[in-house]
């Protein structure tokens, strides 16, 4: 939570040579009080403000919709915005954008701030012509994508449980190294055409959280894998396909010790009955990053394949 002294200050600056307004305004705001609100909340009350405005002279309008990006590190004090930097970083933040609206979503640059490293864009659809501006719903995809990317972001800041937004997370992952390796904080901000305002950061703290995210741990549970063999390396692996469809499930069994699968001596087209050890290497949030098969020895019979999901 933030104060609202911020737009006041702004306020109080800009009748500082006017003597009158300035006096009358501070009195305003002594009567107003201080009230402990949310820049993006008190924003959203002046943008709907401006749509009721407009709304009562043309029933149908509604805002633009924007994206605003900033980025902050120790190389961004001259205010520049180096290539690289866009290349690595936007193409990401419009994939992740899209996971969250479960629709792809193109976003386009409109602009940069003067001066800062603040990058401006917004919906590709929402402005193709003067007829889709029209036909654009109150809450469009990229709005819904955009509160889904903005509270992951805002639980990655605070290290709090994601697993809500566990299919999102890769996306993130990917913004999150682009971020590190330039060594940058982003700051979002979403502004809808209903006249809301969201806004997330993902600064170094958030970085390192994803980053222990991202850290897999084993899980192991032993399989029976019964089919015939399609395809035998030296190096110690098999492939068992259990079925005889074309789209039956295959699986690449090693053989720690290659010279035990030589013993065996298989042949293409051979039924075989694997005791396997069924690796999962899952994240922190419950992604499996690499699964394996390992040859333990003989089934007995055969057994029907089940893997706990």
């Amino acid at each position: 939570m933030t104060s609202s002294d911020s737009w006041r200050k702004r306020r109080r600056a800009l009748l500082r040579d006017d003597p009158g307004a300035a006096e009358a305004a501070e009195r305003l705001l002594a009567d107003m009080g201080t009230e402990e609100r949310h820049d993006d909340a008190i924003e959203a009350d002046h943008r709907a403000s401006r749509l009721a405005a407009a709304r009562e002279y043309e029933p149908n309008a509604r805002l633009d919709e924007e994206l605003r990006l900033r980025l902050t590190g120790p190389d961004t004090g001259s205010g520049a915005l180096r290539f690289q930097w866009g290349d690595a970083l936007l193409d990401p933040v419009e994939r992740a954008v899209s996971a969250a609206a479960r629709t792809p979503v193109q976003l386009e640059l409109t602009g940069l701030s003067a001066g800062s490293t603040v990058i401006h864009a917004r919906p590709v659809s929402a402005h193709a012509t003067d007829e889709a501006v029209l036909d654009v719903p109150a809450t469009s995809a990229t709005s819904t994508g955009m509160h889904a990317f903005t509270r992951l972001l805002d639980a990655l800041e605070s290290e709090e449980d994601v697993q809500e937004w566990s299919r999102l997370f890769d996306s993130v992952d990917a913004v999150a190294r682009a971020l590190d390796k330039y060594a940058l904080n982003l700051d979002v901000t979403w502004y809808d055409a209903n006249g809301g305002v969201r806004s997330a950061r993902l600064s170094e703290r958030g970085r390192h959280f994803v980053a222990r995210l991202r850290e897999t741990q084993p899980r192991d549970q032993e399989l029976t894998i019964s089919g015939r063999i399609t395809e035998l390396r030296e190096s110690g692996w098999v492939k068992v396909k259990t079925g005889t469809a074309k789209n039956a499930p295959a699986y690449d069994v090693h053989f720690e010790e290659p010279e035990a699968l030589l013993r065996m001596r298989p042949g293409l087209g051979d039924n075989v009955h694997f005791r396997v050890r069924f690796r999962q290497s899952l994240d922190a949030v419950g992604i499996a990053r690499a699964t394996e098969y390992t040859y333990l020895g003989p089934a007995a019979e055969q057994v029907p394949l089940t893997l706990d999901s």
